[in-house]
This record gives C-alpha cells, sequence and structure tokens, in this order.
C-alpha cells in the first residue's frame, strides 16, 4: 500500500510539474515574440469568442490574427486554457476551434480579393 501512495504521489509531482513547465514555456514564447501586443482589444475579444465561445471572426480581425503568427496564436490559446476560470472546457474542443479560426482566417486572408 505505501508503493501505491509513493506512487501516486510521484504521479501529481509530474503531471504538475509538467504543467509548470507548459506554462513557463507558453509565457516565454508570448514574452519573445511580444504577442500581447500585435492584436488591438476589439479584435482581441472577436478572436476570444470565436474560439472559446460562440461567435465569429471579422475580416479586419482575421487579417490581425494572422499577423500576430500561428506561435504566438497556439501559445495565447494554451495559455488561457490553463487558467482556472477555463478549467471547465474540454481542452481538445477549444484547440479544434482555435485551429478552425486559424486555417479560417489564414484562407480568407491569403485569397485574392474579388476586385483583384
Amino acid at each position: 500500500m505505501a508503493s501505491l501512495n509513493v506512487y501516486s504521489a510521484l504521479v501529481v509531482l509530474f503531471l504538475t510539474c509538467g504543467a509548470a513547465m507548459a506554462t513557463k514555456e507558453n509565457d516565454q514564447i508570448i514574452k519573445e515574440n511580444h504577442c500581447e501586443t500585435k492584436m488591438g482589444l476589439p479584435c482581441v475579444l472577436e478572436a476570444f469568442t470565436s474560439i472559446f465561445e460562440i461567435g465569429s471572426i471579422s475580416n479586419k480581425c482575421c487579417g490581425e490574427l494572422v499577423g500576430l503568427g500561428k506561435v504566438c496564436h497556439s501559445a495565447l490559446v494554451k495559455r488561457t486554457l490553463e487558467k482556472p476560470l477555463f478549467k471547465d472546457l474540454t481542452p481538445a474542443t477549444i484547440i479544434a476551434k482555435s485551429i478552425q479560426t486559424w486555417n479560417n482566417c489564414l484562407a480568407l486572408i491569403d485569397s485574392p480579393s474579388p476586385s483583384a
């Protein structure tokens, strides 16, 4: 029984350290790439709503999201998921919505305009 408790403690320690390392890694990416200063607040709110709630993102904000870059986008979404406020969300669903939003915006920005 004691070995089971030790094993359980090691698993909890490993998971806790892994989560802390992931948080530090995302924070470092965000800091080094100045991710928090690359989008205006209205577009941050639109992107957040389209990923974490139900909503759409405008063409203008898609441009800002793509300008943010995929590395920053992913790090910001992952860091948000680590916050206690979002603990009840399913990470796989949020990541899927994040990828979908990114791909939709990328396709929109990369496609030539009808007037071109």
